[in-house]
């Protein structure tokens, strides 16, 4: 099983990213999907989930208007569509699954991908 993020890099405050996490070695369409972020010295928080189908989204309240979740089960992606990005969203971004709920994912996610560091500069 693996979970493979890309899509980070540089980008100017106001600026945009689109975020990729590509699975490999499970069946995709049987788990929800999450991101999470970590930014120098805080905790990891909980940034977007999705439900299996894609019907079901929840979004943190610091990124809500901003952030979008989305996936492609043909494709076996997950995407997070980043706009109007500031410097506190800096961070290292990760990609995690779950067979079980957007709340599962978002609490309790078993599966993880390892990161891909976004660098918003003001």
């Amino acid at each position: 099983v693996q979970l493979q993020a890309s899509g980070g890099g540089l980008v100017q405050a106001g600026g945009s990213l689109r975020l990729s996490c590509a699975a490999s070695g499970v069946t995709f369409s049987s788990y929800a999907m999450g991101w999470f972020r970590q930014a120098p010295g805080k905790e990891r928080e909980f940034v977007a989930a999705i439900s299996k189908s894609g019907g079901t989204r929840s979004v943190a309240a610091s990124v809500t208007g901003r952030f979008t979740i989305s996936r492609d089960n043909a494709k076996n992606t997950v995407y997070l569509q980043m706009n109007s990005l500031k410097p506190e969203d800096t961070a290292v971004y990760y990609c995690a699954a779950d067979q079980g709920s957007t709340s599962t994912v978002r609490y309790n996610a078993r599966l993880w991908g390892q990161g891909t560091l976004v660098t918003v500069s003001s």
